[in-house]
């Protein structure tokens, strides 16, 4: 190896002392060696380049230098936790759900979610419904109309023993009084009297038997082809429905004016009937408006009923829903409710972002660096665990400044989209001088 007058390393001797090449040199002096004869090299080419020492200052000093590299990592989505909705589990349920299909699904056939099976219950009072929309459907009300006047005589009157002995739910109808039809089935629907179910089916229809002509024809139309019925009142086990059909019972029901009115009153003074409490105790509770209630006893309690369930999102969600074969009365409206809450507690905001989160990095061939941070909390409304997914944009920083907003980053559930802004954390100093002076292959 020979040693110019300067005490460096000649070029021929620094490559072929080693012979695998500079790449496998791990000698640490010779590692130095290099790099001072490589900035030596680019010096003096700069110098033949610029031709003397002050031009080549004033170029070095002022060249532009290559933007910072940015490396950037778009964030993992979380997942929401699953939602359990709670259905009632000793006879048969099901539930309809409209107004949240973005986040639900649609309901296939009307339904959106069953427990137990589809087959036929006696529908006991919910029969009563039916006889309240089949008498309506022939002499139909708006919603302010009270409709023709009904005059009790003594056989109507007859009824209430008679409905008393079979251990009914009667409401006093005497003799020469008077209630028009709306309130006739108010206290038909309400307080689920019994003898009032009878008379005004045979008012509107001349006969028992023409009555249940006209319901089957009625059933038949709306496409109720599971349900039965054999007369007004639901006492008799032979009316009987399905879940399935009883959903779409209660839609009709709840788009129908007058029974909605009249299903979502808890209580009213009418007539000769006095006041009568509504049999639906859940009205008012988790969101419930309607409709119905009926039992036979013990095993054979059931609720048909409608809520407005407010779950956060922009409108509430409408549902109808129907439990069948209750040990009691309690039973079945602690069902509902656990339901009704369930549903609600599965809507849920997820959080997605803290602020500060890293998401990438910008780096100078000189050392200098930043983070790029997500600048603020961010979080996503969404039902049970619905997949998020996320994507993540940026721009070339302008500046290189702390605070400076390079990008945004947006996540998606179901109909809900929620963003936040990328921005860098920390600054990007300039080059020094020297190493300005010292990296002229760096320059532009």
């Amino acid at each position: 190896m020979t040693t110019s007058p300067d005490g460096l390393v000649g070029l021929d001797e620094l490559w072929s002392s080693d012979p695998a090449g500079p790449e496998h040199d791990v000698d640490p002096q010779r590692r130095r060696r290099r790099r001072r004869w490589g900035l030596i090299t680019a010096l003096i080419v700069a110098l033949i380049v610029f031709g003397t020492p002050t031009a080549y200052v004033g170029w070095a000093l002022n060249a532009p230098v290559a933007s910072p590299t940015v490396t950037s990592q778009t964030p993992t989505a979380p997942a929401g936790p699953a939602a359990a909705v709670l259905l009632f589990r000793d006879g048969a349920s099901a539930i309809s759900v409209t107004g949240g299909e973005e986040y639900l699904g649609p309901d296939t056939g009307g339904v959106w979610l069953t427990s137990g099976t589809d087959e036929v219950r006696p529908m006991a009072s919910i029969s009563k419904l039916v006889t309240a929309l089949v008498v309506l459907d022939a002499w139909p009300l708006d919603g302010t109309d009270v409709g023709p006047t009904l005059t009790f005589d003594a056989a109507d009157n007859d009824l209430y023993d008679e409905y008393y002995v079979r251990g009914a739910t009667i409401a006093a109808m005497p003799t020469g009084s008077e209630m028009s039809l709306r309130d006739a089935l108010a206290t038909m629907l309400i307080p689920s009297a019994s003898n009032y179910a009878e008379v005004v089916s045979t008012w509107a229809f001349g006969s028992q038997g023409a009555f249940v002509g006209a319901a089957r024809r009625w059933l038949a139309a709306n496409g109720l082809d599971s349900t039965t019925l054999v007369e007004p009142t639901g006492l008799d086990p032979r009316n009987t429905s399905t879940p399935t059909d009883l959903l779409a019972l209660g839609k009709i029901a709840a788009a129908n004016p007058v029974v909605a009115r009249i299903a979502a009153t808890p209580s009213m003074t009418l007539g000769g009937a006095g006041t009568v409490r509504n049999t639906n105790g859940l009205l008012g509770t988790a969101g419930i408006t309607g409709l119905k209630t009926g039992n036979l006893g013990a095993g054979s309690y059931n609720l048909l009923y409608t809520a407005s369930l407010d779950v956060g999102a922009a409108a509430p969600l409408s549902v109808t829903g129907v439990a069948l074969g209750g040990y009691s009365s309690a039973a079945i409206n602690e069902s509902v409710v656990a339901t009704l809450e369930s549903l609600r507690r599965g809507f849920h905001s997820v959080p997605v972002a803290t602020a500060g989160q890293q998401v990438g990095s910008l780096a100078t061939a000189w050392g200098s660096s930043a983070r790029m941070v997500i600048a603020e909390d961010a979080s996503i409304f969404t039902w049970s665990d619905t997949p998020i997914t996320v994507s993540m944009d940026t721009t070339a920083p302008v500046t290189y400044e702390d605070g400076e907003v390079v990008g945004t980053v947006t996540w998606t559930a179901g109909p809900q989209t929620a963003t936040a802004p990328v921005k860098i954390q920390g600054e990007i100093d300039p080059p020094s001088e020297w190493w300005r002076l010292t990296h002229p292959d760096q320059l532009g």
